[in-house]
């Protein structure tokens, strides 16, 4: 077999499209061609993924090899890719059995020595992994971020070869477990601490009694601050859904989630930046 297909996830905002891997080997000179429009680190996951399978003890083939990122309309960033691309050029080249990657989806970047490095945005490709059906193969750094969301059937690994035993069935690998949530019940600030204001508090309570959109107007030290930081005290519990769409945010940010505290509401002090054009003009 010199065609195989492996499945991925990108990453576009708090979605997770889909993107299928696919790998052909052809004979002629050594060399390894990467089409989908990658970005420079999609194009460097070539070397990553040359000195990850040798290190793992596997043959990396000395022929033609050409991997597509489809659809390739779609901006492809990040190290997400370097599992998929490996375990495909392993099954292009008989190694492993093609089949085997018909019902998974990979994330996880290799490290040199065929390690599995955690990567950004999985919560969402576990969302959308669960909705397609299959199984997600990710870093164990990340398990517990995927394991967050009640449905989805991940598991984890620590090295290329753990992946490839598991899709070989000589083990399985082991299911991802979410980290406990915090029993202590959140604490906001109190929209009683807040004397006069009277107008702007009634607006914060139909705000949040109605589910409607909040505009605080006013001079700076009016009090916008503080009574934006009083109003996930006024909302109920957060759902499931509700704290999956925050946590995507979080996911995809690059700053982690909190995983002990994952269902509590957001209550960031907001603030307002300007940049040196936005002050000077950007004529």
């Amino acid at each position: 077999m010199n065609l195989a297909l492996a499945h991925s996830r990108a990453r576009a905002g708090v979605h997770a499209p889909a993107v299928r891997v696919e790998v052909h080997l052809a004979g002629g000179l050594p060399n390894f061609t990467l089409v989908g429009l990658p970005a420079t680190a999609v194009r460097e996951s070539r070397e990553r993924v040359r000195a990850a399978i040798q290190n793992a003890q596997f043959e990396f083939p000395q022929r033609r090899i050409v991997v597509n990122l489809a659809p390739a309309d779609l901006p492809k960033e990040g190290g997400r890719y370097d599992l998929a691309i490996a375990l495909g050029i392993l099954a292009a080249s008989g190694q492993i059995p093609v089949p085997s990657l018909s019902d998974v989806e990979l994330l996880g970047e290799l490290a040199l020595t065929g390690e599995l490095k955690p990567v950004d945005g999985v919560l969402p490709a576990a969302l959308a992994a669960a909705q397609a059906g299959r199984l997600l193969i990710l870093p164990a750094g990340n398990g517990a971020e995927a394991a967050l969301a009640s449905g989805v059937h991940a598991r984890t690994a620590r090295t290329l070869l753990e992946v490839c035993a598991h899709l070989q069935r000589l083990k399985t690998l082991p299911l991802a477990q979410a980290e406990p949530v915090s029993l202590e019940p959140p604490h906001y600030p109190d929209l009683a601490d807040v004397r006069g204001q009277l107008a702007a508090r009634r607006a914060l309570e139909i705000a949040a009694a109605g589910s409607h959109h909040l505009l605080l107007i006013g001079p700076p030290g009016c009090g916008k601050t503080l009574l934006a930081s009083r109003l996930p005290g006024l909302l109920p519990e957060a759902s499931e859904a509700e704290a999956l769409e925050t946590a995507a945010v979080h996911s995809v940010s690059g700053r982690g989630i909190d995983l002990a505290h994952w269902r509590r509401r957001p209550f960031r002090a907001p603030h307002h930046l300007s940049s040196p054009s936005a002050i000077a003009g950007g004529g």
